[in-house]
């Protein structure tokens, strides 16, 4: 069966999606820890991370790392931090968090509600970011 993430890449669930290439999609956690956390994913669906081939690995997280930069532009924090834990979908995928400090990280706090208005308006905001970094994308 296909995971979520899958699923959404093949458009079958809706997502505010950031940024996307040919291998990859990144896409705000619709229960983030803070605005702004984003998920990068790899089309290719693979349940844990370090299994990929190393080619890919190293792609995803460049992939990732450009998209951190658009979370930075776009969303107010001192760093975009950036934890794997692979036990909640299974399919890699990294969260990109928006801190301050490093308790901001904590997926133990009580997360913010947004509404879909609020998401929106974050998504179309990273995305721009991202865009204004990476234009030839």
């Amino acid at each position: 069966m296909a995971s979520i993430f899958s699923r959404i890449i093949a458009g079958e669930i809706p997502c505010y999606k950031v940024a996307e290439d040919d291998k990859h999609i990144a896409f705000l956690d619709i229960n983030p820890v803070a605005p702004g956390h984003t998920l990068v994913v790899p089309k290719h669906e693979e349940p844990y991370i370090f299994n990929l081939p190393d080619q890919e690995l190293a792609d995803f997280n460049i992939f990732a790392k450009k998209v951190a930069k658009a979370v930075e532009k776009a969303v107010p924090c001192k760093r975009v931090g950036m934890t794997v834990i692979g036990l909640e979908v299974p399919h890699a995928h990294i969260h990109l968090i928006p801190i301050n400090v490093e308790s901001d990280m904590s997926f133990n706090k009580v997360r913010p509600e947004l509404s879909a208005v609020e998401l929106q308006g974050i998504s179309s905001a990273i995305a721009a970011a991202y865009s204004s970094l990476y234009p030839e994308e």
